[in-house]
Formats: structure tokens, sequence, C-alpha cells
């Protein structure tokens, strides 16, 4: 243990920021060396004269930045460094699940679900000619104006049923996962707590942790987020924001519905916590449960754009903001991505606005109908989570699989997929056993199957999971 004791008269902003930057800049000069032992929280405390949540916040904070370790009954260590960075061991990932970030060559890709390839090249192909020739200075140069038509296809994709954003509430981003990590970064601070379903689209809670946000997972049921669970984890963590997928939800397939989505909306307004409602699968459905936005416009960011139902390569994203609030998600927007590109910008737009992107819509719709009848014929036998609209299915595993064994031995059969980690939001949470299956890259029907049969041939033969796999 050491004896250091930081002076927080340096710096400005919060407290715990404070505190975090000094213990930041001690590890950087050697103060703290490499196998220190911060004082206990309480300690701390009370010989800085500040609350031990503020301690606290500040230790959670180094953490987040990759400084220290942390463990209940050990204690807070400084982490060994070389030169100025962490070492990292081989093959760590700290931020990046379970999934590698490049897949290798020559696998079956059943671990992404953006929208199958249907023939959008020849219309991108189309708009991006017309868009070249009318906007030739624009696309030649950064992007720096908003044009109103950029809004208002956002405000006629988003809409659904009898909500639709008014256009100035509209930002476009470069998809929706830059729209949701822009209105976290807008609407929250570092070492702010933000609640997420315990499965979930992880890739925004590690994004989240990244930039210094620390995710809380709360317990699902058939049905989504649980109420009580939520009212529980906001009455004693305290979260800024809750990141939610209600329809189609991703891995499970739930979609809440509208009492359950009124108790949320209920607790959020008591414990002030701002709602990211993600609606990227909702897309695909042809009718939902009233929106978030509809039901608390006031807190709720909605955010959704074409990756799933028209074609994910455009990047086309759109998030719907409450009254004034829009010029923040931008500014942050343009902070994280370095901004919006004109071409990108432009052809989302016009897709929308020309009607392309609902004919795409509608034609992969059908192509997903399609493959989805090819698992349900596939896994006939085993139990699923499924639904006509769909990109993937949420596959129950027979005894004795794992789930992080069953995509090893699917792996080594030549097919990615992905376990149940990949979308859990920290380590709690009793296992599932499952394992998600999408279908939407492999270029034919054909391919298709021989995937399935693949994952079938090691359904029926689990015990090669133990004998070849282990």
């Amino acid at each position: 243990m050491t004896n250091w004791l930081p002076n927080l008269s340096r710096g400005t902003g919060p407290l715990y920021v404070r505190l975090a930057d000094q213990i930041e800049r001690d590890i950087e000069s050697g103060t703290l060396p490499s196998g220190t032992k911060l004082p206990p929280q309480r300690n701390l405390a009370f010989d800085v004269g500040v609350t031990i949540g503020t301690v606290s916040r500040a230790y959670a904070l180094v953490r987040q930045r990759g400084l220290v370790s942390g463990e209940v009954g050990r204690g807070t260590y400084v982490l060994e460094r070389i030169g100025k960075t962490r070492a990292l061991r081989s093959g760590s990932r700290p931020f990046g699940g379970t999934r590698d970030m490049v897949a290798a060559p020559g696998k079956t890709r059943m671990d992404s679900s953006a929208a199958p390839n249907i023939g959008q090249a020849e219309v991108l192909e189309r708009i991006t000619a017309r868009i070249t020739r009318d906007y030739p200075r624009d696309i030649a140069s950064y992007t720096r104006s908003l044009p109103q038509r950029w809004l208002e296809a956002g405000s006629q994709w988003l809409a659904r049923g009898d909500w639709a954003p008014h256009p100035d509430s509209v930002v476009p981003t470069l998809g929706g996962h830059a729209g949701i990590l822009s209105t976290i970064a807008a609407m929250t601070v570092p070492g702010d707590r933000i609640a997420f379903e315990e499965l979930t689209y992880s890739h925004v809670a590690r994004s989240a942790t990244v930039i210094g946000r620390r995710p809380l997972p709360v317990a699902i049921d058939a049905e989504g987020m649980i109420p009580e669970d939520f009212e529980r984890v906001c009455a004693q963590q305290h979260p800024r924001m809750v990141f939610l997928v209600a329809s189609l939800h991703n891995p499970t397939l739930a979609t809440m519905p509208e009492t359950r989505r009124r108790a949320i909306v209920e607790i959020a307004r008591l414990h002030n916590v701002w709602l990211i409602e993600d609606n990227i699968y909702g897309a695909l459905l042809q009718e939902t449960p009233p929106l978030f936005a509809s039901l608390a416009p006031e807190r709720t960011f909605h955010v959704a754009g074409l990756s799933k139902s028209a074609g994910a390569g455009g990047r086309g994203g759109w998030v719907a903001s409450p009254p004034a609030y829009a010029s923040r998600i931008l500014t942050a927007h343009k902070m994280i991505t370095g901004g919006m590109p004109f071409l990108l910008a432009e052809l989302a737009a016009q897709l929308v606005l020309s009607g392309e992107a609902s004919t795409l819509h509608a034609r992969v719709q059908a192509e997903i109908a399609a493959r989805q009848a090819l698992a349900a014929d596939a896994f006939a036998q085993y139990e699923a989570s499924t639904h006509p609209n769909a990109p993937f299915l949420w596959l129950k595993l027979p005894e004795p699989w794992l789930s992080s064994t069953f995509k090893q031995a699917a792996l080594e059969e030549g097919v990615l997929i992905d376990d149940e980690d990949e979308f859990r939001v920290g380590r709690s949470g009793a296992p599932h056993h499952r394992a998600r299956v999408a279908f939407t890259v492999p270029e034919t029907h054909d391919g298709l199957r021989k995937g399935f049969a693949t994952l079938k041939r090691l359904l029926d033969n689990p015990i090669s999971g133990f004998d070849n796999y282990g």
C-alpha cells in the first residue's frame, strides 16, 4: 500500500474527474509505479475531504481508462505498463467481445445480420452517379451545411405508426451505432452509468466503456427489460441513461409490449433517466407497439438506419432527439466521427426520398422471410426463438453443449456464429446456453443450407464438442 495523497486543487471540472486525472498523471510520472495498491476508498475520501462516492467514481474512471484493476476484497492496483502504454496480453481484446474484428477467409459468416444482398448495387450505382453529376463540388470537400432534405429523409424513415419526428429534431449519422454513441457522448459525462438489457447489442456497451461510461446490466425475460429490475438499478446505481432494443430485440427477438414500455417510461421519469431507443430491427416489422419516442418524447432519443432493412454499406442512419437537443447530438457526432461525408448523407437521403429505400426494404423482407423458412426447416427439432421478419434466430443448445464451446466447434468446421457472451453486458446473469445464428451474409440459399447442415451435424453429435474442441 502507498501513502500517496493527491492534490485536487489542480485541474477543473468535477472532483472525481480531477482525482482520476491526478491518478493518471502520477502513474505516467512513476509516482504510482506498476503494482502499487491505491489507498482504500474510505481512507482516501477521509484524507482528502471528499465523499466515498467521489473516490468510487474516480477509481471506476481510471479502471475504464485501462490504468488499474480492482477486485472486491483485494483492492485497486496499478497495472503493468511498458513505456507510456500498458502492455496488453497477446490476443487480448479488452473492448472487442468474443467476435474477431476481421473474419478469416473461407468461413461461412453466420454472425452478421446486415441486410442480405438483393441487388442493391444497381440502385446505389444509379443514385451515386446522379450525386457526382449534380454535386461535384460538395463531394470533393468537407460537409459544411445540413440540407433540409437530409432531415426530411430521416423524419420519413424513422416514422412508425402515428409517430413521426419533426425534421428539425433529426440528425443524420454514419449509421445507427455512430448515432447511439454520439447521443451517449452528448448527454452523459465520463463516469456516468448507463443501463442496458443484460443481453443486448453489446458493442454499444463496449463503446461506452471506451469513452469512460459505466455499463449496468438489467435483467430481461421473454418480454424484454424487466421494469422491477430497472427500478432497482435506478434506485441503487443512478444511471443517467438506458439503452433499449425493444422491438425484435437482439439477440432474443423479444418485442416489448405496450404495458411494459409504459412502466419503463414511468421509472425513467421518476429517476430522470434519458432513453435511447434503438429501432434498427423494429424497421423490419409491419407494426410495433407504441415507440418510446411517442410515449416519452421529452427524454427519448430514437435511432434507426438502413443497415438491416435496406443495405448496410452506405452507413445511413438518423437520430431523432427531444426538442432542443439536436444540435448537441450533431456536435458530438462530428467530434466522434470527424463529420458526415456529403456523399453518404446525400445517398441515404435520396434513397429514402426517391422511394428506392422502401423498394429495397420490401425485397429485403421477402428474402429474410425465405431464409427464415430455411432456418426453421433446418432446426425444426430444436428449440429456437424465431420471427418471420428477423435476420437471425436464437438457438437453444441441447445438453451438454455450452455456448462458447459450440461456437468454437462451429468455427473449427468453418462456420462463424455468435455465442451468448457476445451479447452479455458484464459478467452477471445466469447462462442461457444459446447461440445466435444469423443468415443474411451467405450469397446463395445453397451456401446457407450447407452452413445450417454443419451446425445441425454438431447439434446432433454433442460429444464432439468435448472430444475434439474442449
